[in-house]
């Protein structure tokens, strides 16, 4: 596998209704996650077994499960949260899944001793990864209040360390762009050490209204425009690596119109990844 052009079920809110609108022609892989229910999780492997695509799961599987817990309560017991995990793992590779991704590291704010935590759930990821022969990816995310602090504890954590466990990463752009903000950091220093660690790219822009934000499509117009952040030189200094699923995982919140998205598109394999 080289680049993969992929679209995630956030783009649809992963609504049972909307799950053909996953299946473009643009894109050979769907990244899926917080389905309603199981009768929605069977319905959907029905559909990617009737197509050429491959997927992944954005965990959790279904909605108003545990997302944030495997290192502090958020909603959940972490202990519970570990449960759930090892249970999709398992699921996702009788599936056939490509990955499982996961919200890890995640912490809520400031936490003592986060080098210890972090290398605590890297153990038991590597060991769910081995025993079930399917790879885990690890998305470090936006904590509490747009905390940037999981994100900044991951940059101080050993790359060697992390080499050890054999664990790859989901670098989120729009958490990065606002974590650099928030750290008075460049993106590109927080992502280029974990440069060959990367196996998936959560594509979007942002978008701020009244103090809040929602993640909008990618699109060569906002390269210049003083209004979003520019993404071109990130998304090409990623691309300097194969084996990339780069998942377009805008929500429906700005009600993009397809040919914005697909223009988004084309830019990307065109300008970045030198897809003719």
């Amino acid at each position: 596998m080289t680049h993969k052009i992929a679209i995630s079920g956030s783009t649809i809110m992963s609504d049972t209704s909307l799950l053909q609108d996953l299946f473009i022609d643009e894109t050979s892989h769907i990244e899926i996650g917080e389905l309603e229910n199981e009768a929605a999780y069977k319905q959907f492997l029905s559909m990617i077994r009737n197509s050429n695509k491959s997927f992944g799961l954005h965990s959790p599987l279904f909605r108003n499960n545990s997302k944030y817990d495997l290192i502090e309560y958020v909603q959940f017991e972490p202990k519970q949260s570990w449960l759930q995990f090892e249970d999709e793992v398992k699921r996702m590779a009788e599936a056939g899944a490509a990955y499982i991704l996961v919200h890890f590291p995640y912490f809520r704010d400031e936490a003592k001793q986060p080098e210890q935590l972090i290398e605590e759930g890297l153990q038991k990821l590597s060991l769910l990864q081995e025993k079930y022969d399917l790879s885990i990816v690890c998305e470090p995310k936006l904590g509490m209040w747009k905390s940037a602090r999981g994100i900044e504890y991951l940059h101080k954590f050993p790359v060697s360390l992390w080499k050890k466990y054999g664990l790859e990463l989901c670098i989120d752009i729009g958490d990065y762009l606002l974590s650099a903000t928030k750290l008075s950091m460049n993106p590109l220093t927080l992502i280029k050490k974990w440069q060959d660690h990367i196996k998936v790219v959560h594509l979007h822009n942002i978008e701020f209204i009244e103090g809040k934000y929602i993640w909008i499509p990618i699109h060569p117009s906002h390269e210049n425009d003083d209004v979003h952040f520019p993404l071109k030189e990130i998304l090409s200094t990623i691309a300097n690596r194969n084996n990339v699923y780069w998942v377009l995982e805008h929500t429906p919140h700005s009600c993009p119109k397809k040919e914005f998205v697909m223009e988004g598109i084309q830019w990307l394999k065109e300008e970045i990844l030198k897809i003719e």
